[in-house]
């Protein structure tokens, strides 16, 4: 993940033709997550690192 983020925990949960990912910020335990098709996991990764960024402030 990006530096500025520090260390983040990705998680991928599956059911049927959706994808949940939860994206966990390690140093404050925040945890943010996004569904999205199953046949397009990097761009729902995008988005809960997205969430998770604004979640903590860091959006730009």
């Amino acid at each position: 993940m990006s530096n500025d983020l520090g260390e983040v925990i990705i998680e991928r949960t599956r059911n049927g033709p959706y994808l949940k990912v939860s994206a966990i910020h390690v140093a404050t335990g925040k945890e943010v997550s996004a569904m999205g098709s199953v046949h397009g996991p990097t761009a729902v990764e995008r988005v809960a690192v997205a969430k998770l960024r604004r979640a903590l402030g860091l959006a730009s």
